[in-house]
């Protein structure tokens, strides 16, 4: 039971909710019950699963067919959470944008707080929101894929792009469950799409909001491309779709390009750890799909060492062997996803089977010359050997800044 099951507990428990809190393993919170198939075909009048749980789990459907209310986090907290509402989705960019949507209003001074699927789940948010005051949200696909009532005053979609096939099954289930956010919008509210993505576009079809186009290649438009402190192209995207989120927030264009200037890449996003021996090493564990590699390796000119792999989410690596072939000296393979993307890559460029993280470093330290890069962009979720993709790049920054011990010059960095 991570961070949001928690927080429906409470939650569910101060609104006087008698709440039986489950999971496959044992927490010692009140009134704990390991999860069992006979525990949830209990008779419930609610059933709330972390986002992280299947809907199609037999024993969630057989509760549905009895009548059961099952209801995500997004949905429960729906309500009670006063103040306009801006979900932002998408499959890459969402962590960095809501990030900086944030960071931009509170630079001009206006009322706002940030969670959802980063930081503090939906349903703490409600807490501490006021009618006055902006939330700002990450929505993921799991979070999306059956709300009814949740409504965004402003929705985003930054792209979509093939991911978490392991759980939707197919990529036009994935989309739909994006397109959820716009479906529930009214008249008067707004939708904020990237009209270089064909499954964005789409999204403009059924929606009732008023639509707000963005494109990365506009960035000239708000403020010098070389004034913008996260690189790649991908970053000029998520700038201009958080300018037309503060725009519509009634921040001028002087006040967000100021804003921008000042930002730093969120933890374990591009992020500069440290220059080691002339090695640059680059965290980027919130890369988990072959889209989001695909950016972070274009952010570079090349002379790459990539760590690659995870655990597979049913993903299609091929895409990845033109710029490995172009820019990379070896990628390096870890997880339970190795031998998949081994297949998919063979012939692109030298393959090193690390197999864990530790190693993966290790063997750049050997390898490296200066120069060169070392980049952390798996392409896979981190639960075969990681809790999260956060504690996977913890450990690698850990790993790399351990490096110096070798008697190495070594010159830490904010985030780049």
């Amino acid at each position: 039971m991570e961070k949001s099951g928690r927080a429906a507990f409470e939650f569910l428990h101060a609104h006087g909710a008698i709440v039986t809190p489950t999971d496959l393993k044992f927490h010692d919170i009140a009134g704990f019950r390991l999860q069992t198939d006979e525990l949830l075909d209990e008779e419930w009048d609610l059933m709330v699963p972390s986002p992280g749980v299947p809907l199609d789990l037999p024993a969630i459907v057989r509760a549905t067919a009895r009548g059961v209310n099952v209801v995500g986090d997004l949905e429960l907290a729906a309500p009670y959470l006063l103040g306009p509402a801006i979900g932002i989705t998408g499959s890459n960019g969402k962590t960095t944008t809501t990030s900086l949507v944030g960071h931009i209003l509170r630079y001009a001074k206006t009322p706002v707080q940030v969670g959802g699927n980063i930081g503090t789940p939906v349903v703490a948010l409600t807490e501490t929101s006021r009618k006055d005051q902006w939330n700002v949200l990450e929505l993921s696909s799991f979070q999306l894929e059956n709300i009814n009532t949740f409504r965004a005053d402003v929705g985003v979609c930054l792209n979509v792009t093939r991911n978490h096939i392991d759980r939707h099954h197919t990529f036009a289930n994935y989309a739909a469950a994006k397109a959820n956010l716009f479906r529930t919008q009214r008249a008067g509210d707004f939708a904020v799409l990237n009209s270089d993505d064909e499954v964005c576009r789409s999204f403009a079809e059924f929606t009732a909001a008023q639509v707000v186009w963005f494109r990365g290649r506009d960035i000239g438009d708000l403020m010098p491309p070389e004034d913008v402190p996260i690189p790649g192209v991908h970053n000029a995207e998520n700038v201009m779709a958080a300018a037309a989120v503060a725009e519509i927030a009634g921040i001028s264009k002087a006040n967000i390009a100021a804003a921008v200037r000042t930002f730093q890449a969120v933890e374990h996003r591009l992020e500069f750890v440290a220059e080691i021996g002339g090695v640059r090493y680059y965290n980027d564990s919130k890369a988990t799909s072959v889209d989001a590699t695909l950016k972070a390796i274009d952010s570079f000119a090349g002379k790459l060492w990539v760590i690659l792999g995870g655990k597979d989410k049913d993903s299609d690596y091929t895409p990845l062997r033109e710029p490995l072939r172009r820019k990379a000296h070896a990628a390096l393979l870890i997880g339970s996803a190795a031998d998949k993307i081994a297949s998919h890559i063979t012939g692109a460029t030298d393959l090193i089977r690390a197999d864990t993280l530790d190693c993966a470093v290790a063997e750049t330290w050997k390898r490296a010359k200066p120069g060169d890069t070392v980049l952390l962009a798996p392409a896979c979720s981190s639960f075969d050997q990681f809790q999260s993709y956060e504690h996977r790049g913890r450990v690698f920054k850990e790993l790399v800044n351990g490096l110096h011990t070798a008697g190495l010059e070594t010159t830490n960095g904010a985030t780049a």
